[in-house]
Parts: C-alpha cells; sequence; structure tokens
C-alpha cells in the first residue's frame, strides 16, 4: 500500500492520516480504517455542524489517496429526543411544542414538506449538500438501529454493569463547571456549540428508588421519554418504568423491547466499540470536565471493553456580520445556503485550509468576493509552480476527493466581476452576455454555460443578500443639474474619459483608462506607475470615481468602475455623462 506522502505535504491532514492509519494498524489490522461524525436533525444543520463531517471526511479522503480502504460513518442522531421547537422554521408553530421529548422520528415534519418526518426533513437537505461536496459516507439512522434491536446485547450488558457506569459517572458529576470567567473567554457560539449535536442537554442517566440505570424507555402512552426506571431484574430482564407526564407504567422485557436508547454519555462510548471507530473529532463544549467525550474514554474501555477514537477537538465556525450561529434561532445558515452563493471546491476548501482548533468564517457579505480573489490567486499559484506545499494540499483536497475532481466552472471569470454584471443587469441573459463578451476582446464569452455554474452562484449572492439599497440602479436619464454644475477640472476629466472610451472598450482597457485620466490631467502619462506619482493624485482619482458614481448610479460608490462602464454601454455612459 501507498504511505505517507512525506514532509512536503505534511498539512493537518496529512499528520491526522498518518496517526489514523498508525492507530487503525495497530487495533485492526487488515480492516478498513473506521472514521465517525455524529449529527442530530434537530433542526437545520448548519456551517458548524458541517465541520463535524468535514474534519473526518478530509482525513479520510487523505487515506484513500494512499491507497486504504476507508469507512466514513454518519451517525444520524435521529432517536434523539426532540427538545425544543426551533425558531424560523417555516411550516411550523406553537403546536410542535407538544412534541418534545418524542424521539425526532416521532415529530411530524413541517407543515408542505414532502418528508415523513421532522429528522428526515433536516436530514434530507445536508444529504444533498454532501453530495455536491463530494462527501462520501455510509449513513446510520439511530433509529432504525434501536428499533431493529440492533444494540441488545450492549444495553443488557450496560445495565447489567449499571452500578459501575454511575461509579464513573460520579467521578465527574462532582467536578465543578469552569469558572464564569473561564466561560465569558470563549464565544457564547461556542458554549453552545453541541446544539443540534446529541450531545447537550442530555442526562446521564437516573432513577428512581431503583438506583442508577443508563437506558431511557420513551412513554408507550404519550411517547415520550418523560420516564423514570423504577425497577429492573438482571435475569429477566424485566424493566419497570413510570412516566411523570401521564403516569403511564409498564413493565417490558428489555431481550425484546425496542421503544428506548441509552443514555447519550453511554450511548456514543457504546457505539465507538460496535463500530470500531478509530477517528472522530468533538467539538468545543467537549473541553470541559464531566463532558461526554471525557467521560466516554472512560465507559468504552471499563465497560463496552473498546478505546476512544483520536481525533481533535473543533473550533467554532462563524458567519461574517453575523452572530453565532445555532440550530435553536432561526435564519441559521446551512451548508445549502452556502452552495447557493458559493462553489463546492470553495467551501471545502475553507475547511481543508484551517486546522480543525482553529475558528474561522464563511462569507454570506462583501467579503466572499475578496476570498474568491484570494482562492482564484492560488489556483494560479497552484498553475506556475509557485504555491506553498501546504497551500498546494489544501487546494487539492478542495478540487476533488480521491479518483475524481468536481465539477467546476470551464471559465471561472473573478467573482466580483460576475456579480458586478449580475447587480447592473438584474440577471437579464442578453445583457450579461454582451457585457461579458466584451470584458476581453480577444477572447470573448460566447455562451454562458462556460461561465456557470460561478455566474449563478454570483447572481444569487447579490439576489439573496446584498441590501436593495446596495443594489445599483442606472439612471436612467442624465443628472442634468450636476452636469451643470461641473468645474472646468471636472468637465475636462468627462471629455478625457469619453475621448478614449472606444479604444480602451474592455475590461483591461478601461481600468488602464479610469485610472489614467486624473494622472494626464495632472500632466503625468497614463501609464505612470504608483511610484512615480505624488500622493495627490490618489486623492484625485477617488474624486474623479465619486463624480463618475454619481452621474451614472446616484451614489458615491458602486461595483469597480471599469465593469459598471462595460454594463451600462458605451452609449448610455455617453448619454448619461452629457456627451
Amino acid at each position: 500500500m501507498a504511505q505517507s506522502t512525506g514532509a512536503e505535504t505534511q498539512d493537518w491532514v496529512s499528520r491526522y492520516a498518518d496517526d489514523v492509519i498508525a492507530e487503525s494498524e495497530r487495533r485492526a489490522p487488515g480492516k478498513p480504517v473506521v472514521v465517525a461524525s455524529g449529527l442530530s436533525p434537530s433542526g437545520p444543520i448548519h456551517l458548524g455542524n458541517l465541520r463535524e463531517v468535514m474534519t473526518p471526511h478530509l482525513v479520510a479522503d487523505e487515506i484513500r489517496r494512499r491507497g486504504y480502504e476507508v469507512r466514513h460513518l454518519i451517525s444520524w442522531d435521529d432517536y434523539d429526543r426532540y427538545r425544543k421547537v426551533p425558531l424560523g422554521i417555516p411550516g411550523t408553530d406553537k403546536s410542535w411544542a407538544d412534541h418534545i421529548g418524542k424521539p425526532l422520528t416521532s415529530v411530524p415534519a413541517p407543515e408542505g414538506s414532502a418528508y415523513p418526518n421532522w429528522a428526515e426533513h433536516f436530514k434530507a437537505a445536508m444529504i444533498e449538500a454532501l453530495a455536491d461536496l463530494g462527501v462520501e459516507f455510509d449513513g446510520i439512522s439511530q433509529t432504525e438501529q434501536y428499533q431493529a434491536g440492533t444494540y441488545r446485547e450492549q444495553i443488557l450488558h450496560a445495565m447489567k454493569h449499571r452500578a459501575d457506569i454511575d461509579a464513573i459517572l460520579e467521578q465527574y458529576r462532582t467536578k465543578k463547571a469552569p469558572a464564569k470567567k473561564q466561560q465569558k473567554q470563549l464565544d457564547e457560539a461556542e458554549l453552545e456549540a453541541a446544539e443540534g449535536s446529541g450531545a447537550a442537554s442530555e442526562d446521564d442517566g437516573s432513577g428512581g428508588a431503583g438506583g442508577y440505570y443508563p437506558y431511557k424507555p420513551f412513554c408507550g402512552q404519550c411517547g415520550k421519554d418523560l420516564t423514570t426506571v423504577t425497577a429492573y431484574d438482571d435475569e429477566t430482564t424485566e424493566l419497570t418504568y413510570t412516566c411523570t407526564l401521564d403516569e403511564f407504567t409498564e413493565t417490558v422485557r428489555l431481550t425484546e423491547f425496542n421503544r428506548g436508547k441509552l443514555v447519550w454519555k453511554v450511548d456514543w462510548p457504546m457505539r465507538w466499540a460496535y463500530e470500531g471507530v478509530i477517528f472522530e473529532p468533538s467539538g468545543v463544549d467537549h473541553s470541559s470536565p464531566g463532558s461526554s467525550f471525557q467521560v466516554g474514554g472512560q465507559i468504552v474501555g471499563r465497560i463496552f471493553g473498546g478505546k476512544q477514537p483520536i481525533g481533535p477537538m473543533y473550533a467554532f465556525v462563524g458567519i461574517s456580520g453575523m452572530a453565532k450561529m445555532s440550530s435553536s434561532k432561526g435564519g441559521v445558515p446551512t451548508p445549502s445556503d452556502a452552495l447557493q452563493i458559493m462553489e463546492p471546491q470553495l467551501l471545502r476548501w475553507l475547511y481543508a485550509r484551517r486546522k480543525p482548533n482553529q475558528s474561522f468564517k464563511i462569507a454570506f457579505d462583501q467579503e466572499i468576493q475578496r476570498l474568491y480573489d484570494e482562492w482564484d490567486k492560488l489556483g494560479a499559484k497552484v498553475a506556475d509552480g509557485t504555491v506553498l506545499p501546504a497551500d498546494a494540499a489544501a487546494h487539492s483536497r478542495a478540487i476533488g476527493v480521491a479518483g475524481r475532481e468536481l465539477p467546476r466552472t470551464p471559465r471561472p471569470l473573478p467573482y466580483r466581476t460576475l456579480a458586478s454584471v449580475a447587480d447592473v443587469t438584474a440577471g437579464d441573459e442578453e445583457q450579461t452576455q454582451r457585457i461579458l463578451s466584451e470584458l476581453d476582446p480577444e477572447n470573448p464569452v460566447t455562451d454562458l454555460d462556460t461561465v456557470r455554474p460561478r455566474l449563478d452562484k454570483a447572481e444569487a449572492w447579490i439576489t439573496k443578500y446584498v441590501p436593495a439599497e446596495s443594489r445599483t440602479i442606472v439612471r436612467t436619464e442624465p443628472d442634468t443639474e450636476a452636469l451643470a454644475a461641473l468645474d472646468e477640472q471636472g468637465r475636462e476629466s468627462i471629455r478625457l474619459l469619453l475621448e478614449g472610451l472606444d479604444s480602451h472598450w474592455s475590461l483591461d482597457g478601461l481600468t488602464h483608462h479610469v485610472y489614467g485620466v486624473p494622472k494626464v490631467q495632472a500632466g503625468f502619462p497614463a501609464d505612470a506607475t504608483a511610484k512615480e506619482l505624488p500622493a495627490e493624485i490618489k486623492v484625485a482619482q477617488r474624486s474623479f470615481f465619486a463624480l463618475l458614481y454619481h452621474l451614472l448610479v446616484g451614489r458615491d460608490t458602486g461595483p469597480r468602475l471599469p465593469t459598471l462602464l462595460l454594463a451600462v454601454g458605451a452609449d448610455r455612459v455617453r448619454k448619461l455623462l452629457g456627451a
């Protein structure tokens, strides 16, 4: 089999791949390497949750590239309890609160959904996004696993050793929570990072007079988990519980009863052992004493005879210009939302280029244009061989997976250019075609399909995320009052611009021309460099640009002027500038 690719590509993904391969060969030689993620479809699965998937995905993909067989498991924690009604979910109202305490798969989907229940509704969008991102995985529904009796032996074993589990948990119950001062050092969002992960707000098991029990039945009458186990017989496996909501009492045999689950802090390590997980990252919530990851490390070995996975704690993922993401709040951006405005390669790159313990932001505001510029510059460096090794590795992981590249835009024009065109044309295809064909007359865009899907992503960003007051509305008639009020310098700058318009009618030509007009006015050559010019020229350029924006779009700023001029068209530019 292929071995490590060496120091030249030792980015964080390669280093973890080395560790995972070595650990897998120690634990399970000759077997597929198992990495895992866990997602709870309790609401929209957001871009913070995506790090739970992308971290093991990138490591698994590197291991596949080296010739090993890998399984990436995604456990859908759809047998978790429905804890609360997320805000801002279309098709829901206060009545969904009646289902709190039921498994997510027993909660109705939002009104109008094509899916049979709450969990399937929110899983569907994530599955589609993961396909677009090139993420290969084996999905495991925990509802199906529990209801099929798959974990029966593990449940009976945990119940038999409930006193041992209780003793482990007791060590952590007595530990103090982090001081408030320490908590404040974390982002408020990070303290809620487990929201929607299945790890938060779960008790560790309880019981009545009969003592501690790590198993929670769902009530046979109301279907909720508001139950207390009151008795259990190890020999007969008879379990008695009472529902605190409706006082329903039932005695069942765990050898045949499938309507319940192990509590989270026992369920997770049980699955590590059952599935043979070698690598699984954990969220920032697992850094605290008594967290399910720390406790699970004790339980998996001492109770289930397994080993805790290796894997990093991953940091917070934010959104440019928005507060922390939480599934319980409305308007939380999801991977599907991000993929409407950016190509999969860019989104993959954002997760690949940062170590898991480094936080980063995903841009839904103007910052997306700078990110795309950075991405395109990286591609150019890869093409000409000047790229740094770690950057080359991140680029390679972004553009494809083992054995294939993701579909990409054949002719990737600058995102900011496409966004400016979409802004001015309001998506009109004929106008868009005209403008793009004039960007580079020697190599014109003759078919919009060659600039898709990037063009579609830029149009979606302009439409969905650029505020109406920031959109560009080209004047329909000249501002005769402003034109009449121009001083001699202003009239001369307009004359110089119009005089060279036709001979510079391309993106590069107009860029040179609009920056050159103030230079020529000041007595310098149009191609004079910044080092050859006094500082006053920059001031003159800014004043000239502001004048043009005002006369063309009625504001002091707007899209890049060369793109705007191409979008408006030479004849209309002349009309609006008083020619």
